[in-house]
C-alpha cells in the first residue's frame, strides 16, 4: 500500500495563479524512468527566466529542452492573432489598453521586455504565425485560446494558420489546443479533429463529477487543472476516462517534486529546470 502525506505549498505569484493549501503525494524516491517520461511544459515560455510570451522566453524554453512551450493567443483590433496573456497590454508592456482595441501595428511598437529586465528591452509582442514559423519542429506548442469569448472567430483563424502550415495533423502529437472556455474547445475540436485538445480548470472544479469528466472526454484529451485541486483520486479518475493531466503552474522545486510524486503526465512550469532537476533525479 502506498502511504500518502500532505505538505503546505508555497504561495504563487499574482494574476490568479495560486497553489493549493496541500497536495497529497506518495513517499519514496522518484525513479529515473519517472523523470524521463514527465512532460515538461514551459509556461508562457521559460517565463521564470525571460519576459513571458516573448520570443526570448520561447527560445529559452527550447534551450532548456522543454517538451512544449505554452502560448496564449488573442486577437488584435484588426483581426491578427497575437501572443499575450492578459486581456490588456498594461502589465507586460510600456503601453496601455485592451488587446482587442489595439491594432497589430500599434502593439508592435510596444516594449514587451523591459518590465522584466533591461536585458530584454525592445522585445516585441509576437504574432501566432511568427511563433509557429520559428518553433515548428523545434518543440511542442501548447496553444491556449485566451478569453475567446472576446474574439468571435478566433478558433477558425487559429485553425486556418495551422492548416496553411500543414500543422493540423502532426505525426508526433506535439501540437495541443486548450482553453478555460470549454465551448471554444468543442468548436476547435470540430475544426481540427486530428489535433489533441484540452480543458483548463480553476479551483472551482475541485468537485468535478464523473459525469462531467465523461463529458470532457468526449472532445478533450487533456484535463489540465490548477495544482490547487490535484489529488491522487482526481488523477485516477481523469486517467480512467482516457484523459491526461498537465497541472499548472509549478513555480518551485518543491511543487515540481510533489507533482512528480503524484504521477501526473506533465508539469506546466515557469522553471523548466525544476522538472529535470528534482530531488529524486539520481535515485
Amino acid at each position: 500500500m502506498k502511504k500518502f502525506f500532505s505538505i503546505v505549498l508555497m504561495s504563487s505569484l499574482a494574476m490568479g495563479m495560486y497553489t493549493a493549501p496541500a497536495l497529497a503525494a506518495q513517499e519514496g524516491p522518484i525513479s529515473k524512468q519517472q523523470q524521463l517520461k514527465m512532460i515538461n511544459v514551459a509556461h508562457r515560455g521559460a517565463s521564470g527566466h525571460a519576459p513571458e510570451n516573448t520570443m526570448a522566453a520561447f527560445q529559452k524554453g527550447v534551450d532548456m529542452k522543454a517538451d512544449y512551450i505554452e502560448i496564449d493567443v488573442q486577437m488584435s483590433k484588426d483581426g491578427e492573432l497575437v501572443i499575450m496573456h492578459d486581456t490588456t497590454v498594461d502589465r507586460t508592456t510600456n503601453g496601455t489598453g485592451a488587446v482587442k482595441d489595439l491594432t497589430l501595428e500599434e502593439m508592435k511598437q510596444l516594449d514587451a521586455g523591459s518590465w522584466f529586465s533591461e536585458k530584454f528591452a525592445g522585445e516585441k509582442i509576437p504574432t501566432f504565425e511568427e511563433v509557429l514559423d520559428e518553433f515548428r519542429g523545434k518543440t511542442g506548442i501548447l496553444i491556449e485560446l485566451k478569453s475567446p469569448e472576446r474574439y468571435p472567430g478566433i478558433e477558425e483563424k487559429v485553425a486556418k494558420a495551422l492548416i496553411e502550415r500543414n500543422m493540423h495533423k502532426p505525426n508526433n502529437k506535439k501540437m495541443v489546443i486548450q482553453s478555460f472556455h470549454h465551448e471554444s474547445i468543442e468548436t476547435s475540436k470540430e475544426l481540427l479533429p486530428l489535433l489533441p485538445h484540452g480543458v483548463l480548470l480553476g479551483g472551482g472544479w475541485a468537485g468535478v463529477t464523473d459525469e462531467q469528466l465523461a463529458d470532457f472526454a468526449a472532445y478533450a484529451d487533456y484535463f489540465n487543472p490548477t495544482i490547487s485541486i490535484v489529488t491522487p483520486e482526481l488523477i485516477d479518475r481523469v486517467h480512467a476516462v482516457g484523459m491526461k493531466m498537465y497541472p499548472y503552474t509549478s513555480r518551485s522545486q518543491e511543487q515540481a517534486y510533489e507533482l512528480f510524486s503524484l504521477n501526473v503526465d506533465g508539469i506546466i512550469t515557469d522553471y523548466p529546470e525544476h522538472v529535470y532537476d528534482h530531488p529524486g533525479k539520481n535515485q
